[in-house]
């Protein structure tokens, strides 16, 4: 199978050699796609578009060509900063908040375990899967203050995808409208995954959408198209962390399978809610070669005159 990420260049290339064929003052011009004049229209076109690359990108053309490609016909996702603060998520605005510090700590470990001397033992180390074991303890909550807090490092790029194809919440937590997504490329409705990843406001944050609902999410989520596109994702780009938001573990066969292609997964519990019966099979249903670590949501502070909703981080002890 031809790599989409090429493809989804080739197809955005040929876009633009058509478009500079019929460019007034252009005719009979037909620069090649690599040509420079073809590099600079393209990059005054992106700046108009308010799509420029990160500077984490900046350091992989071929990376930043090909996931801008599209973006002139596709609208950003504007995250509202202040909105997603006031509901207490991690600050983008430089604020020391203690939720931030929290994230941070989480963090820390994961990108140890995806970029560090463990990496080297995991399949697809930097591919995050985050679930819990009932639905509503806070597993999207988490998926999106980790890629906000990862988001915010120097050196890495981030992929938020929601694969709660059965229930997708990652749009509506953080604000966003309804676009297509992960099942319409899955389904062959849309050609190229480029096509319905979206870039936001963050430079280093993009969102792929969960999309519309199939009743053959399983199969879908299973098929080879998800594997080599997940397995490009993850090793594609070296800076790259993927952030996947999957359903909770009981009773669900999707995020079984989607356990496959992650290396480490987050397992959210709520803290006087979660049964550890509940949590013992949760980890059962994970994949034993990953890294697992527990994120305890909603647990309150004493000594926060508000009852502060807080978050830790530990590992699983085989």
């Amino acid at each position: 199978m031809k790599n989409t990420i090429e493809k989804a260049l080739q197809k955005q290339a040929e876009e633009k050699q058509a478009e500079l064929e019929n460019a007034p003052g252009k005719a009979g011009v037909t620069p090649s796609p690599n040509s420079e004049e073809s590099k600079e229209v393209m990059a005054n076109t992106e700046d108009n578009a308010e799509s420029q690359p990160s500077n984490a990108e900046a350091k992989h053309p071929k990376q930043a060509l090909t996931e801008t490609a599209n973006y002139t016909q596709k609208p950003k996702y504007k995250l509202n900063f202040s909105q997603l603060e006031e509901k207490g998520f991690v600050s983008t605005t430089g604020q020391r908040k203690q939720i931030n510090e929290e994230y941070r700590e989480i963090k820390r470990k994961l990108l140890s375990n995806a970029f560090g001397p463990i990496a080297k033992t995991l399949h697809n180390s930097n591919v995050i899967m985050v679930t819990s074991g009932r639905p509503s303890e806070g597993k999207t909550f988490t998926a999106a203050n980790l890629a906000l807090s990862i988001a915010s490092e120097q050196d890495k790029t981030v992929l938020l995808v929601d694969a709660d194809v059965l229930k997708p919440n990652v749009l509506r937590t953080l604000g966003l409208e309804r676009r297509k997504g992960l099942m319409e490329y899955l389904m062959g409705e849309v050609e190229e995954v480029a096509d319905v990843l979206y870039p936001t406001n963050i430079d280093t944050l993009k969102i792929i959408p969960a999309g519309k609902f199939d009743h053959r999410t399983t199969e879908l989520l299973a098929s080879q198209r998800m594997h080599e596109t997940i397995d490009e994702f993850a090793n594609r780009y070296k800076d790259r962390v993927v952030i996947i938001d999957t359903p909770p573990l009981i009773g669900i066969t999707e995020s079984a399978v989607l356990a496959n292609f992650a290396g480490q997964a987050v397992v959210v519990v709520e803290e006087g809610r979660s049964k550890l019966n509940d949590i013992k099979f949760s980890i059962e249903r994970l994949n034993p070669e990953m890294a697992v670590g527990f994120v305890v949501n909603k647990s309150v502070d004493s000594n926060s005159l508000n009852g502060y909703y807080g978050y830790y981080y530990a590992e699983r002890n085989d």
